[in-house]
């Protein structure tokens, strides 16, 4: 470990990629998703993670979306850039033939569906590291990937790789965080990609999230965030237990409906969804938007 990121360090946020009815990109409203964030404290942008829907956008429609969001946060805040693939040579790939340069990091994926062992996670981002000419954070989600990266795999890459700097941590387990921030190095980052266990991982020793919630209400999220990291728990808490309710919502009918739902209710852009992803029920909506005007 060679590479500081007091950038990532706080609340970053998955953006969505809006869609109008037509389902081709909503270039305002993505606008008005990043604007939102940079209104009120958030502190670092993911662009193009699974939130983005990346899986059902072509080539020309990630461009456009980074272009955009480029152009809307006017250097703003720091940007990351999510590069993930099941096949490793994809990744190495288009690091190599994306414009990197606006980006202070990007969020790789374990690889999904192939089910890699241990080492053949290992491997995968030890040719990512060596490819990379940005620092890398790990991202580790077995509910979408079908496999665990294990603590032991993450602690070899971050003392083998200086540019392996962080880890999104999605697997929902608190024991397994805390695990991950007692092994790994110390300048290295663990930050809860889980928006229900956010509070207690940076209590642990966490250094903040990559929020799906965050940017639906970014100033009580990244609030509760700071009050953590600064200690105050109290206040940290009060906020943590008020999101609760929501952070179930969001999350019942799969991401990124849920959170789509709630730009929808706040105005900013539509609910729309690529199949295979399909918008909320009314009865969801209806619970959704309840909770927006009781806040």
């Amino acid at each position: 470990m060679g590479i500081h990121m007091k950038e990532l360090i706080g609340t970053g946020v998955a953006l969505i990629t809006p869609f109008k009815e037509d389902f081709s990109i909503d270039v305002e409203g993505l606008k008005n998703v990043v604007n939102h964030q940079i209104e009120n404290g958030i502190d670092y942008l993911v662009v193009l993670g699974t939130t983005g829907e990346s899986a059902t956008l072509s080539k020309a429609e990630k461009q456009l979306v980074i272009d955009t969001v480029l152009e809307a946060n006017n250097g703003k805040l720091p940007l990351v850039l999510g590069v993930g693939s099941n096949n490793t040579a994809e990744v190495i790939e288009e690091m190599k033939t994306r414009d990197l340069s606006p980006f202070t990091a990007i969020l790789s994926v374990s690889p999904w569906y192939n089910k890699p062992t241990q080492e053949g996670i290992y491997q995968h981002f030890a040719a990512i590291a060596k490819a990379s000419p940005k620092p890398i954070v790990l991202y580790n989600v077995p509910g979408r990937t079908a496999s665990n990266m294990l603590p032991e795999t993450v602690k070899r890459l971050a003392e083998e790789f200086e540019n392996v700097v962080a880890i999104k941590e999605a697997a929902g387990d608190i024991v397994q965080a805390m695990r991950l921030i007692r092994e790994c190095p110390k300048d290295f980052l663990v930050i809860s990609g889980d928006d229900m266990i956010t509070l207690p991982m940076i209590l642990a020793g966490g250094k903040g999230v990559i929020s799906v919630i965050g940017e639906g209400f970014p100033k009580q999220f990244s609030d509760m965030v700071r009050f953590a990291l600064n200690g105050k728990i109290e206040e940290a808490s009060k906020i943590h237990y008020k999101m609760m309710l929501i952070i179930d919502y969001i999350f019942t009918e799969g991401n990124p409906a849920g959170i789509k739902n709630v730009f929808k209710n706040i105005g900013l852009c539509t609910d729309t969804v690529r199949l295979p992803l399909v918008s909320v029920s009314s009865a969801l909506d209806e619970k959704i938007k309840n909770f927006i005007a009781s806040i």
